[in-house]
């Protein structure tokens, strides 16, 4: 029987994300409370946003989490990789990554 995701620990591997990495939301993602300035249950991202993946945390030394800077929205919310899809894989089935480029990114 495998680990649920919650029981996983991430951290023991790379990240799936690097920062500069263009992504997409897979799911909306609501305030749990965590949010300042919004209300619980306010909607922070929508599925299919995109946006930019800023730095990386780790939460109890578990998990890796994303603060993603969505474009279109001007906020910068923290998110699990499995809530994300990265819109800068390459076509190798093995799944490469492109690596970031200079100057890639909205300007700023």
């Amino acid at each position: 029987m495998g680990l649920r995701r919650e029981q996983e620990i991430e951290i023991g591997k790379p990240p799936r994300l690097m920062p500069g990495e263009r992504v997409r939301a897979t799911r909306h993602i609501k305030n749990d409370g965590t949010y300042p300035g919004c209300e619980i249950g306010e909607n922070l991202v929508r599925k299919g946003d995109e946006g930019y993946v800023r730095d990386i945390g780790t939460f109890l030394q578990q998990f890796y989490i994303y603060a993603v800077e969505w474009i279109d929205r001007g906020t910068v919310v923290g998110m699990r990789a499995h809530e994300l899809m990265s819109l800068d894989q390459s076509g190798d089935p093995c799944g490469a990554k492109v690596t970031a480029r200079a100057g890639k990114g909205p300007a700023r």
